[in-house]
């Protein structure tokens, strides 16, 4: 794991040494507030709870996650230093990990920089804060799992842009596939696929988290998920470099 930590390293340092975590976070954090206190009824609900803010999460991180991971490889194939890195006494599995955990803690900062969110409940009353524990969570894995499927799309072209398009249009398709629209259309029609589609469904995965509710079962799912993109990943690039 050492590689692959000093690979997560350099490119933590490498989103502060340029204005992407700035704007990144800045547009979360404004997005996040923003959607919580006003279309999510923060205040006419009469609830300390944080459910307003879980229910958006996954859809900002459905836009936000993709431009953070678009340039993951995208970028290192159009300058050609991918193949510098390659080149370097690690295995392109431990690159993969390396650039996958720096974005994730990248997306842990971001989570934690909503603090204010969690003590504003608490001001206002009593909530459980366990339940609001498991759902921030539940929004680390969701990141996870929209990073690893952003990372193995980057890998795929050098421009980012297309890279982009095609990881939200991915993410979007787990995230959407349990819900009604999507499963009572399966259930008429194809009713085995019906419950396929609610068995990869990250927002009911999600939706457990939100209400406290910590299942192996979900945390098999996240990982499994999560392992499976990156090892396409780590499959995409042993293929291009073969190239």
């Amino acid at each position: 794991m050492m590689p692959a930590l000093t690979v997560a390293r350099r490119e933590f340092a490498a989103y502060f040494a340029t204005p992407v975590a700035t704007v990144f976070i800045v547009i979360f954090l404004v997005l996040a507030g923003s959607l919580t206190f006003t279309l999510g009824g923060f205040f006419t609900r009469g609830q300390a709870d944080l459910i307003p803010f879980f229910s958006f999460v996954p859809w900002l991180f459905l836009f936000l996650v993709p431009a953070l991971t678009m340039r993951l490889w995208a970028e290192e194939r159009r300058l050609g230093t991918i193949e510098l890195l390659l080149t370097l006494p690690i295995t392109s599995g431990q690159a993969v990990v390396g650039k996958f955990l720096a974005a994730w803690a990248f997306c842990a900062v971001a989570l934690a920089l909503t603090f204010p969110l969690w003590l504003t409940v608490n001001f206002l009353g009593q909530p459980d804060n366990g339940v609001i524990l498991s759902g921030y969570l539940g929004c680390l894995l969701v990141a996870g799992a929209y990073l690893a499927i952003g990372a193995a799309i980057s890998a795929l072209t050098r421009n980012q842009v297309i890279a982009f398009v095609l990881a939200v249009a991915g993410c979007f398709l787990f995230a959407a596939a349990g819900s009604p629209v999507v499963t009572e259309f399966l259930s008429a029609n194809l009713p085995i696929l019906a419950d396929v589609a609610r068995g990869v469904s990250i927002n009911e995965r999600f939706a457990g988290f939100t209400r406290g509710v910590i299942s192996a079962r979900d945390f098999l799912y996240f990982a499994s998920f999560i392992g499976f993109w990156l090892f396409l990943n780590a499959v995409i690039l042993e293929h291009k470099k073969a190239d």
